[in-house]
């Protein structure tokens, strides 16, 4: 990756700090990007709640869940390099500090133009905090534990992924979706709280160009990620978006139950997570492929085996551990495409997958308030079987992922 390089004024995993402390610095990194994700998922869940409450269709509620996707994936970026000289540590508290003024706004919102304004709020929060916060583990643990670092802080995914709708779901079913956002405010303020006390000054040494980020889009294994990226991540939140109406008005799920049925989707999402996680190195198109193949399976499946509370329970298990290796598989696939630009490659990733999420959300929401949850379940599948289409080209086309410069010199 092309960047402009000086010497880091202190490293941060330097002998006097402690290793329990170096180590709760790279806890508090991913608690801040468990809010983010949990923050920015938590409308699906609240999203027939929250549109009663103003008045507003579905379709109209999945508002909530384009517009931080598309303004991440411009923030990710422009914030990595509008602020590559400025210490890490500052850019962190800012970001999360919008993002409990944003919950906080969303809990006390009069109408729903505010809750939109609370979503930007996110948006940038997510691109922002994404491009810094993910490639830190280097400036806090030895080398040694930057392998094993890196995969704490990734680990939030997963779990805010999988975790936080349902609990939001929870709080919302019990005290209101409003007091849904006051909590994670408030618990964004704590991680803000721990990130201060543990996280050392971070004076930056890299200055990322954007034109590294176009010279990549001209490789093939980068296209191939992109357009499999696209389409699995279109599938599943152009449906998963709206499974809370599907499960309420074809499954007949009750308030209470809702809860029992997205905890158990959580459940599989984690193990779906590790389970891609140990696969997608050894065999990365099979693992792909198989992921957006259960998604096709399952939302293709759920008009007609979902009727019943069995064959939804089922089938959302099947989602669930299919969409918990997606992220992985991603950000794998664009690790191969680039593997001397790291960065770069969590960049484009970050900007591809919020993009197509806000996409998805919207074009569900789209089809959502023309025709019926099972319309949109059906469309959502075809368009994850598809990308399974695209898995099979490239090994047709007996493409091969570039060798890194480490891997040319023959260096172990």
């Amino acid at each position: 990756m092309s960047t402009s390089t000086t010497p880091s004024v202190e490293s941060a995993a330097s002998p006097e700090r402690s290793t329990f402390i170096s180590w709760l610095a790279v806890f508090s990194i991913m608690l801040g990007i468990f809010s983010i994700v949990t923050t920015e998922i938590l409308p699906i869940g609240l999203l027939t709640s929250i549109g009663s409450s103003f008045a507003v269709s579905d379709g109209m509620a999945g508002l909530m869940m384009t517009m931080p996707g598309l303004l991440a994936a411009v923030s990710a970026p422009v914030v990595t390099v509008a602020t590559g000289h400025v210490d890490r540590r500052v850019m962190l508290g800012v970001f999360l500090l919008l993002l409990s003024s944003a919950n906080f706004l969303a809990a006390v919102a009069s109408s729903y133009s505010l809750v939109l304004i609370s979503r930007v709020m996110v948006g940038v929060t997510i691109g922002g905090f994404w491009s810094i916060g993910a490639g830190l583990a280097r400036q806090l643990v030895p080398a040694k534990s930057v392998g094993r670092a890196t995969s704490v802080i990734f680990s939030a995914v997963p779990l805010g992924s999988v975790l936080g709708v349902p609990l939001g779901t929870f709080i919302g079913d019990v005290a209101g979706w409003r007091t849904a956002f006051l909590a994670v405010g408030g618990f964004t303020l704590a991680v803000l709280v721990l990130l201060l006390a543990v996280v050392p000054p971070l004076p930056s040494d890299r200055a990322t160009r954007l034109d590294v980020l176009g010279g990549m889009l001209r490789s093939v294994g980068t296209r191939f990620a992109l357009l499999m990226t696209v389409l699995v991540v279109l599938a599943h939140f152009g449906t998963y978006t709206y499974v809370t109406p599907f499960l309420e008005q074809v499954t007949h799920v009750g308030s209470g139950a809702l809860t029992i049925y997205l905890l158990i989707y959580g459940a599989a999402g984690i193990a779906g997570n590790f389970l891609g996680g140990s696969a997608v190195g050894r065999h990365p198109r099979s693992t792909f492929a198989a992921a957006a193949a259960m998604i096709a399976a399952a939302t293709l499946l759920l008009p007609v085996l979902g009727r019943s509370d069995a064959g939804a329970l089922v089938l959302l298990v099947v989602w669930g551990v299919a969409y918990g290796a997606v992220p992985v598989c991603s950000q794998t696939w664009f690790s191969k495409a680039a593997p001397d630009s790291p960065e770069a490659s969590s960049v484009l990733f970050t900007a591809s997958f919020q993009a197509t999420l806000s996409i998805g959300a919207l074009a569900g929401g789209a089809v959502l308030d023309r025709s019926s949850p099972s319309t949109v379940m059906a469309l959502g599948g075809l368009t994850a079987a598809l990308m399974v289409a695209v898995v099979w080209a490239h090994w047709a086309g007996r493409f091969a992922w570039p060798k890194s410069a480490q891997e040319l010199s023959g260096r172990p």
